[in-house]
C-alpha cells in the first residue's frame, strides 16, 4: 500500500513539473516559405506553432497572386524527455498550404494569426519572388560530360543572385558627425561559404566597429527578394572636410549548385546529380562622402564637440579649510563624438593650486552614434583663507540638426576658505597668475651646507664584474632563442598550406558543434547543411584541395593516397551522400544523431591516422 501511494505521489509531482515547464515555454508562431519560385511550380507554405492553439482561432493571410491547390492541412505532435531527472515537453503544430504561382512578380504573404489560451500571436509578413519558369533541359540533356556540367553550374548563377553592398546612413555630413556604414551580402542561391579578402582603410575617418545582428533576414531590393547577411557595421567620424573616398570591399563567395545528369537514376534517392562549388568574386563600388566644414564664428569655449550634449558642473564642497584639497567636477553627457570632447576650461583664483585634470568615461556605441558621458575631475588645494568667486564653466558644441553652435554655462560658485585646521598662522602668499608663481616663504628655502661633500661609493660598481658578464651572456642567449622561435613561426605562417592543414580539425569541430545545436533544435535543413560544410571543408583545408575540385571521387582518391583504407574512404563519401539526400529530399531515412556520430568518428579517425 505504501509503495502504491509513493508511486502515485511521484507520478503527480512529475506531471506537475512537466505542466509547469510546458507552461513556462515561450510561444512562437512562424511562417516558412521559399524565397524564389517559378511560374507553374507548386510550393509549400507552413505556419509553425510550438504550442496547442485554441480551436478555430487560426486565420490565414490572403495569398494574392497564388492559387491554393491544397490546404489548410494540419499536423501536430508532442514529445517528452527525461534528462538528469528533469522532464521537458515540447508540442509542435503545423498548418500547411500548397500554392501555385499565377504570374511573374514579387508577392507578399501577409500576417497569419492564431490564439493560444486566449492570447493572440501573429507571424511576420514575408515576400516571395516569382520568376519565369526556367528550363531544366540543359541540365539533363544526354551526351554531356563533367566539363559541360561544370559550365552549367557556372551558368546557373547570375550577377543578380549575389550582391555585395556597403550602405551609408548619409553621404553628406559635417566634420565630426557620425555615419553608419553596413556591409551586406545579398543572396538568392545556396551559399556555402564566404570570406572578406579586402576591407577599406577608411582614410580620413575615425572608425568604431559596432555589434551587429548576424542572423539572415529577407529584404526586397530592386524588385528581387534576397536573403541578407549583415556582415559588419562601423561608425565613421570624418576628421577632415572635403570629399572623402571609401575604397571598395572585396569578398569571395562559394555557392553550391546542383546539376542533374542523364545517368537514369532517380534524383529523389540521391542519384543522377552532382553538387558543384562555384566561386564568385564580389566587389562594392567606390563611395564618396561630402564632409562640410563647421560654420565660422565658433565660441571660444568650443573644442570640436559635435552632437547633442548636457553639462553638469559643481564642486565637491564650497567650504573648506586653507591648505585642504578638494575637487571640481564637470560631466558632459549626451550623444555625438564623445571620444573627442575636451575638458572645459576652469579658471580658479590665483591662491588655488590646481593639478592635472583626471577624466573617466562610459560610452555606448549604436547606429545613431556614441552616447554616454565623460566626467572631468579638477583637483586643487586652497592655500589662503578668504572668500573667492569662481566664474561659470562654459562648454560649446555644434548641433548638426539645428546647424548652429550651442553654449552651455554653469552657475557662479563662491568658495569660503576658513583658517587652517591645524591652528597655524596662514602663510604669506606672493600673488601670481599661475601655481608656479605661488611660493610659501620660509618653507621653500633650505640652508645650503658649506665645505666638501665627502661623498664616496658605498660598494663596488657592478659593471665589468663576473655577475655582469653572466647576465650579459644570459640575455644574449635568450634573445637568440626568441629570434629562432619567432623566425620559425613566421615561416610557418607564410606556408598557407601548412596553416590550413593545422586548423582543419579545429574548423571542423566548430562546424560539428553548430550542427549539434541545430540537431537539438530539430532544424533538419540547417543541420545537414552544417554537416556538409564540416565534411567538405575538412577535406579542402586538410589536404589543400581547391574548392572547385571537391568531388566524391577526388576525395576518395586523396584519402587512399594518405593510407586511409578504401572502405573508410567510401564511408566518408557515403556520409556526404546521406547529408545531400536528407537536405534536398522531403523524406530521408537517415537519423540526425546517427549522421552526426558517424561524421565525428570518421573525421577523428582520419585525423589520428594522419598524425601517426
Amino acid at each position: 500500500m505504501k509503495n502504491i501511494f509513493r508511486n502515485t505521489l511521484l507520478t503527480l509531482v512529475m506531471l506537475l513539473v512537466g505542466i509547469t515547464a510546458f507552461a513556462a515555454e515561450k510561444v512562437s508562431f512562424e511562417v516558412n516559405t521559399p524565397m524564389i519560385v517559378s511560374v507553374g511550380e507548386a510550393f509549400r507554405v507552413e505556419f509553425s506553432l510550438n504550442a496547442k492553439p485554441d480551436k478555430g482561432s487560426f486565420s490565414a493571410p490572403e495569398f494574392e497572386g497564388f492559387d491554393v491547390l491544397a490546404g489548410p492541412a494540419t499536423s501536430q505532435g508532442s514529445s517528452v524527455q527525461f534528462i538528469n531527472g528533469n522532464m521537458t515537453k515540447s508540442v509542435s503544430y503545423t498548418i500547411t498550404y500548397v500554392l501555385l504561382p499565377q504570374t511573374k512578380g514579387t508577392f507578399p504573404i501577409g500576417v497569419a494569426t492564431i490564439e493560444v489560451d486566449g492570447k493572440r500571436y501573429t507571424t511576420q509578413p514575408t515576400q516571395i519572388e516569382v520568376k519565369e519558369g526556367g528550363s531544366q533541359q540543359s541540365a539533363t540533356q544526354g551526351g554531356q560530360g563533367s566539363n559541360d556540367m561544370e559550365s552549367q553550374a557556372q551558368g546557373q548563377i547570375s550577377k543578380e543572385d549575389l550582391l555585395l553592398r556597403l550602405t551609408l546612413s548619409r553621404s553628406s555630413v559635417y566634420k565630426g558627425e557620425p555615419i553608419r556604414a553596413a556591409l551586406k551580402l545579398y543572396n538568392r542561391v545556396s551559399l556555402a561559404d564566404y570570406s572578406v579578402s579586402k576591407m577599406p582603410s577608411f582614410n580620413g575617418f575615425w572608425t568604431q566597429q559596432l555589434e551587429s545582428e548576424r542572423a539572415p533576414y529577407r529584404e526586397t531590393y530592386e524588385g528581387r527578394v534576397y536573403e541578407v547577411y549583415n556582415l559588419i557595421e562601423y561608425l565613421l567620424y570624418p576628421q577632415q572636410s572635403g570629399t572623402l573616398t571609401i575604397d571598395p570591399v572585396e569578398l569571395t563567395a562559394v555557392v553550391q549548385v546542383i546539376v542533374q545528369d542523364n545517368s537514369g537514376f532517380d534524383p529523389f534517392f540521391g542519384g543522377g546529380r552532382e553538387i558543384y562549388n562555384v566561386r564568385r568574386e564580389l566587389k562594392t563600388p567606390r563611395l564618396t562622402v561630402t564632409v562640410n566644414e563647421l560654420p565660422a564664428g565658433a565660441p571660444a569655449s568650443f573644442g570640436g564637440a559635435v552632437g547633442k550634449f548636457r553639462m553638469e558642473a559643481e564642486p565637491s564642497t564650497t567650504q573648506l579649510a586653507a591648505n585642504s584639497a578638494s575637487t571640481f567636477n564637470v560631466r558632459i553627457s549626451g550623444s555625438g563624438n564623445l571620444a573627442f570632447v575636451q575638458a572645459p576650461t576652469l579658471t580658479l583664483p590665483t591662491s588655488f593650486e590646481q593639478y592635472q585634470v583626471k577624466s573617466t568615461e562610459s560610452f555606448k556605441y549604436s547606429g545613431s552614434g556614441t552616447s554616454g558621458y565623460r566626467n572631468f575631475e579638477y583637483p586643487f588645494i586652497a592655500r589662503a583663507e578668504g572668500e573667492y568667486i569662481v566664474q561659470p564653466v562654459q562648454f560649446s558644441y555644434f548641433d548638426p540638426e539645428r546647424k548652429k553652435y550651442i553654449t552651455l554655462s554653469s552657475a557662479e560658485f563662491t568658495f569660503d576658505i576658513t583658517p587652517d585646521a591645524s591652528g597655524s598662522t596662514a602663510p604669506k602668499i606672493v600673488q601670481g597668475t599661475t601655481k608656479e608663481d605661488v611660493r610659501l616663504l620660509g618653507n621653500d628655502i633650505r640652508f645650503i651646507k658649506l665645505g666638501k661633500s665627502g661623498l664616496r661609493a658605498s660598494e663596488k660598481p657592478a659593471i665589468f664584474s663576473t655577475g655582469y658578464f653572466v647576465a650579459l651572456l644570459s640575455m644574449m642567449a635568450l634573445a637568440l632563442g626568441a629570434y629562432i622561435i619567432i623566425a620559425r613561426r613566421q615561416r610557418e605562417r607564410k606556408n598557407v598550406v601548412l596553416v590550413r592543414g593545422k586548423r582543419a580539425n579545429k574548423v571542423a569541430v566548430q562546424r560539428f558543434r553548430a550542427a549539434e545545436r541545430y540537431m537539438k533544435e530539430e532544424n533538419r535543413h540547417a543541420f545537414y547543411e552544417e554537416m556538409l560544410k564540416a565534411l567538405w571543408g575538412y577535406m579542402s583545408d586538410k589536404f589543400n584541395i581547391p574548392v572547385a575540385n571537391l568531388t566524391k571521387e577526388y576525395v576518395r582518391e586523396e584519402l587512399q593516397k594518405r593510407g586511409i583504407a578504401p572502405e573508410e574512404a567510401a564511408h566518408y563519401t557515403s556520409i556526404i551522400s546521406q547529408c545531400d539526400e536528407a537536405q534536398y529530399s522531403p523524406i530521408a531515412s537517415a537519423q540526425m544523431n546517427e549522421v552526426y556520430a558517424e561524421g565525428i568518428n570518421i573525421v577523428s579517425h582520419i585525423e589520428s591516422h594522419i598524425k601517426k
